[in-house]
């Protein structure tokens, strides 16, 4: 059964933590490419806003049949068997999501979420920094190998995020923690210390994801007219091209998300909505 963690678990627990985090400091490797493989990553993603967390990862090889990865303590952690007609075309990349639970004790969220909570200090254990292997295999048992790094360097979240629905400029400024995945303020920098090798203020940020998006139901297709980018790192505001905002439907609703991104690809997310385009009562 899964171990579930309270806040006050965190004081309890981080600083033995820290004795085992404070030895994955490894550099980041290139992944691309990435041994065999054309690409290969496995990052962590947080989203600032609702407090969760997840681990996603990506492999992009050639003609595979099969693709699995293994983490640093040697334990398989993906297995993907293409069959049928899949294994006739064959597998090339494949990317893929962890669910995202949350990381901290919403007081406003369902008793069931509640106990699905997995905290930062949690998430960290389950999935140890380090090196995490990919292969794959072909028609005539060819082997593909290559490795990758996770680190523990996350991003702080992006704060002040705004819109002027005059201009379409999105603009936001740099943040100093993980927002709710770190969110009680007499314990926030205790967790950012103490559960991470480096405080998310001091994390090198390589670049910012911008996502303009309709905040719409699941299933209208207005939901794909996103614009997204990425930015330079001392760039603070972007602006949203009014031929992309004209072309959206009379009173669409709409958020915002901008994101911290390493250059390990770890990022960290903030999220703003209440936005309400080409109308006023959306």
């Amino acid at each position: 059964m899964k171990e579930k963690y309270s806040i006050s678990n965190i004081v309890l627990k981080a600083a033995a933590v820290i004795g085992v985090v404070g030895m994955f400091t490894t550099p980041v490797t290139a992944t691309e490419p990435c041994g065999d493989f054309g690409e290969c990553k496995a990052i962590i993603e947080i989203n600032s806003t609702d407090g969760d967390v997840g681990f996603h990862f990506l492999m992009d090889g050639d003609d595979l049949n099969s693709a699995g990865i293994r983490d640093p303590d040697g334990r398989k952690v993906f297995e993907d068997q293409a069959k049928g007609p899949l294994r006739e075309q064959k597998l090339t990349e494949t990317f893929a999501e962890s669910a995202e639970p949350l990381c901290w004790l919403d007081p406003e969220a369902d008793a069931e979420d509640l106990e699905d909570v997995v905290t930062l200090e949690y998430f960290l254990e389950r999935w140890p920094a380090g090196t995490y292997s990919f292969t794959g295999s072909g028609d005539g048992g060819e082997k593909s190998e290559g490795q990758t790094e996770l680190t523990y360097k996350l991003p702080a979240a992006p704060t002040n995020l705004v819109f002027n629905d005059m201009t379409g400029i999105i603009s936001w400024m740099p943040g100093n923690d993980l927002g709710n995945c770190a969110s009680n303020a007499e314990l926030a920098d205790l967790v950012n210390n103490l559960v991470l090798p480096i405080h998310p203020e001091f994390v090198m940020i390589a670049a910012w994801e911008v996502v303009f998006e309709p905040d719409v139901a699941d299933g209208d297709p207005t939901g794909n007219l996103k614009f997204t980018v990425r930015v330079p790192p001392l760039q603070t505001s972007v602006t949203v091209p009014a031929d992309y905002l004209l072309s959206l439907p009379a009173n669409t609703p709409a958020k915002i998300e901008v994101g911290a991104i390493t250059a390990d690809d770890n990022a960290t997310f903030t999220e703003e909505d209440g936005i309400c385009i080409n109308g006023v009562s959306c």
